[in-house]
């Protein structure tokens, strides 16, 4: 019953203001710094010993259901008055989605960071998506934290984005507990979830919670470490009932318990002992182990409930406070360079909630504001006041802290100082993601960097009018600053601005966010693809450019040879002068090159640049009077045309190295679809259960193959591309492009006519 009065106490008698919520928890936990009570703004600042913080994050597939456990332990821990709808049906919107298109769309689009407190122990967590395309949102977020919940669906079970959370908790060697959700939906099986969670995520893995019926008849908890029933009672679940285990429930109830000891007998080595010996171990004893082998991610304990039935989430809170690691127990490392050309040196950080070691942050997300740029820190050593200077890094430049911030979602509440281990925002520092910040300028230390992945899909961007230049500017720099996956560039061969991102959904979001927050519609296409026109075979040529008009005329002539260029050097052009006498006068050759040169950027088959030809200029004439650099830089384009109606010429296309990543189930369906593709298999290895392919293919072919192979692969592959050569493309392709270019060359001939027929 003291849990359930505690629990009533952090539900209902506590205020929804941070300082009077955080001032109710008893005093001997707590330690205010004097500069927070002497500051003349109304900040109080109250910093926990680092044995009551925890730092976690909640990550999973789509629609799993983080956003919604969000809301409830916001709700639960007296963050918020009322629970809401992550589709903002209510007008309101769950409050971690604060951005008016995640409301709309009902998907989690940025992390969103808040702090809250449960039982005396202050809680900062991060919301992260879910879908693929905003990955590195959940990536710079793992980096920085010390433990996570793995949300599961109780039907959809172990999904492609859930395998990728997996790997990234992996990369930063993240211990977790798992929660499956939903256990109210129609065919809910949280049994074969937890059989997922052990054969494809490989976690030795257990329940540490049974539910009482599932489906529509979801009732309540069995507790399986405390041995007991556990429901939820009252309007929103906030009045929890402890009771005895329901009778149809004792046998299973004590077999699932024993398969529990068994798995963290397996991840901890006392219990183990223990276990061997038939002994039993005590409830403390059992928490203690299950708690040192989660640290080590040995072992994963499996929560059970229902986030919108609110069910379950104060026993998920009580599992982050009991099993997920502190700051201190978390051995963070940074990088020591003792001179600026030396190797980096691993060394181990303090994480003491003290002033004694020098300041270290790491800035892992950015967002551009009303107020400027807030830069998200993580500090793993020392302490951060306001108005202190410290200095980046990387650009070795100086800068003032001038307010530092706690962030509830969207909302800021300000601070006056932060220790080792908070998560906090500062206002006003102008850095890059992943930027490292120190106390001093000769503090050579730095933070390792978050793994950033490769954009997958280019597309063409414009703003819809000219007009809206400006703001589209505006928009691509604050996007590009605060998104690493995102990227933009001007493509001055086909004189396009081209955007790449992690997928469709990723690109269309950020075009819907420049018409929303900058008022700039955008036109997305696909990107032109560079093509090139070559020579198959020599052409001479012989041409006289002659003008007379009165005065002083133009005259010039040039004989020579054009001649393909070997395939390895098909992307060159080449310029030789072999004359000899005064046929030509040297002066006037740098005019026939600049004639060559720029007639070489309009090729006669598709309008595409002209690459892998040499021109060998081998004589010419001149007039005394009427030849100037015009008239040779005429008779260069001259001789030109008539190779390019004289010679064969061939369409290239740029090809491009391929390597797909994804389970070996897949790997037929795959390399079907790379064949269809026009593509070359040059290779295939494996790893495990996952397979890599590596292939040779068009980039015209590409496009649209990020969609049709997460569609194939059930969202589990990846792939990645990078440029090989230029080849001569298929003779149907060339057909086609020659076709469009025709018809687009009849259509602009077309409107000048009518133009003229007007004036």
């Amino acid at each position: 019953m003291r849990a359930l009065e505690m629990g009533r106490f952090y539900r209902m008698g506590v205020a929804c203001s941070s300082s009077r919520f955080l001032l109710a928890i008893p005093q001997p936990q707590l330690r205010i710094s004097q500069a927070a009570q002497q500051s003349t703004k109304k900040v109080i600042t109250i910093h926990k010993e680092v044995e009551k913080i925890r730092n976690m994050g909640i990550s999973a597939h789509i629609d799993s259901g983080k956003t919604t456990v969000s809301e409830r332990i916001l709700f639960y821990t007296g963050r918020i008055e009322a629970m809401h709808e992550v589709k903002g049906k209510d007008q309101v919107g769950a409050k971690m989605d604060s951005m008016e298109l995640e409301r709309q769309r009902g998907i989690t689009i940025k992390s969103a960071a808040t702090y809250t407190d449960w039982k005396g122990t202050n809680i900062n967590f991060i919301d992260t998506p879910g879908h693929v395309d905003f990955t590195v949102e959940v990536e710079r977020s793992l980096r920085v934290l010390d433990g996570a919940i793995l949300v599961l669906c109780s039907v959809g079970g172990v999904q492609s984005q859930t395998l990728t959370v997996n790997r990234q908790m992996q990369r930063y060697n993240v211990p977790c507990l798992a929660f499956i959700n939903k256990c109210d939906r129609t065919g809910a099986n949280p049994a074969r979830v937890l059989g997922q969670v052990r054969d494809k995520l490989k976690h030795n893995a257990a329940f540490v919670q049974l539910p009482i019926g599932l489906e529509s008849k979801l009732a309540g908890l069995v507790d399986l470490v405390e041995e007991r029933a556990i429901y939820f009672e009252g309007e929103m679940g906030e009045e929890i009932r402890y009771d005895e285990i329901p009778a149809n429930m004792r046998a299973e109830a004590k077999d699932k318990r024993q398969e529990l000891l068994e798995h963290v007998s397996n991840g901890d080595e006392l219990i183990g002992n223990m276990f061997l010996e038939e002994k039993l171990p005590t409830l403390a004893e059992l928490k203690a182990g299950m708690r040192r082998a989660c640290m080590k991610r040995a072992f994963t304990p499996v929560f059970v409930g229902s986030a919108l039935k609110n069910k379950g989430v104060q026993t998920l809170l009580d599992g982050v406070v009991d099993y997920l690691p502190n700051p201190s127990e978390r051995q963070n490392y940074g990088l020591f360079q003792k001179t600026k050309d030396a190797e980096p040196i691993r060394t181990p950080l303090d994480s003491a909630r003290s002033d004694e070691k020098p300041f270290l942050g790491l800035a892992f997300k950015l967002e551009m504001g009303k107020t400027g740029q807030l830069t998200y820190f993580r500090i793993y050593q020392g302490c951060l006041r306001r108005g202190d200077t410290v200095w980046n890094s990387r650009t070795g430049k100086k800068v003032r802290i001038s307010r530092l911030v706690r962030m509830h979602s969207e909302e800021m509440e300000d601070v006056t100082e932060v220790f080792a281990g908070d998560i906090c925002a500062v206002l006003g520092v102008d850095c890059a993601s992943g930027d490292s910040f120190v106390a001093t300028q000769d503090y050579r230390m730095s933070m390792e960097s978050m793994h950033i992945a490769e954009p997958v899909i280019s597309m063409s961007m414009k703003a819809k009018d000219s007009k809206y230049s400006d703001q589209f500017s505006k928009a691509v720099n604050r996007f590009t600053k605060e998104d690493p996956t995102f990227r933009v560039y001007f493509d001055p061969e086909v004189k396009e601005t081209i955007c790449q991102g992690m997928g469709e959904l990723h690109l269309e979001i950020y075009a819907q966010r420049m018409e929303r927050e900058y008022n700039t519609p955008i036109i997305l296409g696909k990107p032109k693809v560079s093509f090139r026109e070559t020579l198959l075979m020599p052409v001479e040529f012989d041409y006289l450019h002659k003008r007379q008009s009165g005065g002083a005329g133009q005259y010039g002539k040039v004989i020579g040879v054009l001649e393909p260029l070997p395939p390895q050097k098909n992307l060159d052009v080449e310029f030789v002068d072999l004359t000899s006498g005064t046929n030509v006068p040297k002066p006037f050759v740098p005019a026939i090159e600049k004639g060559f040169r720029q007639s070489c950027e309009k090729g006669p088959l598709t309008g595409s640049k002209v690459s892998g030809i040499k021109m060998r200029l081998l004589d010419g004439q001149h007039h005394i009077v009427d030849s100037n650099e015009i008239s040779f830089i005429l008779a260069a384009m001259g001789a030109m045309n008539d190779c390019y109606q004289l010679g064969r010429w061939q369409v290239l296309e740029p090809i491009m190295t391929v390597e797909v990543t994804a389970p070996l189930e897949f790997q037929g369906q795959v390399t079907a679809q790379m064949q269809r593709r026009c593509g070359v298999v040059c290779g295939t290895d494996s790893l495990g259960d996952w397979f890599s392919l590596f292939v040779e293919v068009p980039l015209n072919d590409m496009f649209g193959y990020s969609s049709e192979l997460r569609s194939a692969t059930q969202g589990k592959g990846e792939f990645t591309m990078e440029y090989c050569r230029y080849s001569p493309c298929l003779p149907n392709t060339q057909d086609r492009l020659m076709k469009e270019y025709q018809d687009a060359l009849e259509a602009e001939n077309s409107d000048a006519g009518k133009k003229k027929k007007k004036n």
